[in-house]
């Protein structure tokens, strides 16, 4: 009869013995990145609307490492100019996270209490470049050189574009606006523009340095000077108010500001705010 009882209490310990071992191995092989999602979150979704410069950046690389890590969330972009999606949030379009290419855009939002200001962050900068086609032999090599072209110099529309904005302080600024105002191509969003430019329509072009990095159908001819632009080109990002999914949202917002994606922002061409 102790026999059995010993036996039987040996068996006993065998088993939590191996249940405890499977508990340290599991706890191991998470620890070691064998399993590195968050199921806590699913059936959430992350709405972004974020200027087009962004769209390489996220669609290639920083959605899919953040629904890799968070499987059971969806994060669903809509790419525009900065002052296109103001317009679309102020009318209702479903946004839970803004990304804008230019202060001015936020702040409005900010103004009219659409944005969860606690989370409104000074995040990115990206520099103004002058563009030609890869094939061309033009003689371009300076802002000052757009008095001579002929053809169209493509821009966004500086009434909502902020990249067209920012082109027209640098033209104002080295003085040539009233030389090439009649020669503008004015492009709904930078994406537009660099397609302008790329695809021959356009004899050259002011876009951002991070657009003209995405296509080898481009090339930079100069960078605009530091003193022609106001301000510097900043990307500020931000919560909306009462989003539905906030921790999804929170989540995504953490994420995005951790130094795996910074460092992708910077593989694409941006520079982190300091």
């Amino acid at each position: 009869m102790k026999t059995n009882k010993i036996a039987i209490v040996a068996i006993i310990a065998i088993i939590v013995a191996v249940v405890s071992i499977g508990s340290c191995s599991a706890g191991l092989f998470d620890f070691l990145g064998g399993n590195s999602t968050d199921t806590s979150l699913d059936g959430q979704e992350v709405n972004l609307a974020a200027a087009a410069s962004l769209k390489n950046v996220f669609d290639d690389k920083l959605i899919p490492m953040f629904e890799e890590k968070y499987p059971g969330v969806k994060v669903t972009p809509t790419y525009a100019s900065s002052g296109d999606l103001q317009t679309q949030i102020e009318n209702g379009l479903e946004t839970d996270v803004f990304m804008s290419a230019a202060n001015k855009q936020m702040n409005a939002l900010v103004e009219k209490g659409i944005i969860d200001n606690d989370t409104n962050l000074q995040f990115l900068e990206n520099k103004v470049v002058l563009i030609v086609p890869a094939d061309s032999d033009s003689n371009i090599s300076s802002f000052d050189d757009l008095k001579n072209v002929e053809g169209n110099i493509a821009i966004g529309d500086p009434e909502s574009v902020p990249a067209g904005q920012y082109a027209k302080e640098v033209l104002n600024n080295t003085g040539v606006w009233d030389d090439v105002e009649s020669k503008l191509s004015l492009g709904t969003d930078v994406t537009a523009v660099l397609n302008q430019v790329a695809q021959g329509s356009a004899d050259c072009g002011i876009v951002y340095a991070t657009d003209a990095n995405s296509t080898d159908d481009v090339k930079v001819v100069c960078e605009a000077p530091e003193d022609a632009l106001n301000t510097p080109v900043i990307y500020p990002i931000a919560a909306i108010k009462n989003t539905n999914d906030t921790n999804a949202t929170n989540a995504f917002m953490d994420f995005l500001q951790t130094q795996e994606a910074k460092d992708i922002f910077v593989e694409y061409g941006f520079t982190l705010h300091e």
